[in-house]
């Protein structure tokens, strides 16, 4: 972005920055209390006080920094409102991008915004671990359901390929803190290491539970058909069970409350999607520890309704940062500066 000189000398003006898209009164700390206003055309009116041109260059600069178009610059008290390019005081980094494209060969790319693919990196982690542990739960079924698995003639394979989803989705449930951390941080360092703890936590009980179902097939597979070793395979499947619940439906519900609440205050994504994370959290977290003192059944209604706000939460998060990437937000600023 480049700043021009739009006068004859430095003599302090009040300008109307004219920006694409709505912005809302968290953003007025960031502009320095500058005055914001919403018009139903879907711009946004940043009116200034009486600056010089250093103090215009800056407030430009801050617009590039949070990648807001700016459409038009106004100096109050005159009948000029052209776009900026014609006032010949804003380039616009489309501009540039495609001057840059027709002078540089047909195979270089041009390159993504780094947190445009932090946000596609945790959103395609986030659908990974939809798609590595649901099929895990079908994979996985004869050596759950079979209480003489370890005796029979087994379906090692299939279990084996189930375990293997699990592990991807282990280590793609820690992918997705590691990714949204050095964002997330910047709204509440405690709580974004809370929530990368969580994650990990998690993930170290799924793994504990492929151990175990890991070792049925061992032992089916050594063992024979000795009856002694039911008892052995009921043990290790037992485990699973308590790593089940421990980990993919005990830790999610603290998850939703740790993530929702950074996302809803940060403003990364549109607020309804955080909001079910902040209602699941309490639900699911009611719902695992009443099933943990028996209470509730793990496949009960109670179970499935407390579930569905946060399956559709991490669901739609994923979603959501996979194709949109992360809204303009001051959290951001000081990353998009530094890239």
């Amino acid at each position: 972005m480049n700043a021009r000189s739009v006068g004859r000398d430095d003599t302090p003006v009040e300008y109307e920055v004219r920006v694409k898209g709505h912005l809302d009164s968290r953003w007025a700390a960031w502009f320095e209390g500058l005055s914001l206003t919403k018009e139903h055309d879907g711009t946004t009116v940043i009116r200034t006080r009486n600056i010089d041109q250093a103090a215009l260059h800056g407030l430009l600069q801050k617009l590039q920094d949070l990648a807001l178009p700016l459409l038009a610059i106004t100096q109050i008290g005159t009948t000029d409102s052209q776009p900026a390019s014609n006032l010949r005081i804003f380039n616009s980094k489309k501009e540039h991008t495609m001057k840059t494209t027709t002078q540089t060969p047909a195979t270089e790319r041009v390159r993504m915004d780094p947190l445009r693919k932090t946000a596609m990196v945790a959103g395609i982690l986030y659908l990974v671990t939809f798609v590595s542990s649901i099929p895990a739960l079908f994979l996985i079924s004869p050596v759950l359901n079979d209480p003489h698995y370890i005796t029979g003639p087994g379906a090692d394979s299939t279990v084996i390929l189930g375990c293997l989803l699990d592990l991807v989705n282990a280590v793609s449930a820690v992918g997705t803190a590691v990714a949204l951390f050095p964002v997330v941080k910047r709204q509440n360092e405690g709580i974004a290491l809370g929530f990368v703890t969580a994650r990990m936590f998690e993930a170290a009980v799924i793994m504990i539970g492929v151990v175990s179902l890991l070792g049925v097939v061992t032992l089916r597979q050594n063992g024979g058909a000795d009856p002694a070793l039911v008892p052995v395979g009921q043990a290790l499947v037992a485990v699973r069970g308590w790593t089940f619940i421990l980990g993919p439906s005990l830790v999610p519900g603290v998850s939703g409350l740790l993530l929702g609440y950074l996302m809803y205050r940060s403003g990364l994504v549109p607020r309804v999607i955080p909001l079910l994370g902040l209602i699941g959290g309490p639900l699911l977290l009611s719902s695992t520890i009443s099933t943990m003192f028996g209470i509730n059944q793990g496949i009960s209604l109670w179970s499935g309704l407390a579930t569905l706000p946060i399956f559709v939460w991490e669901l739609s998060l994923g979603v959501w940062m996979a194709v949109k990437g992360f809204s303009p937000s001051p959290i951001t600023t000081g990353q998009a500066r530094t890239a």
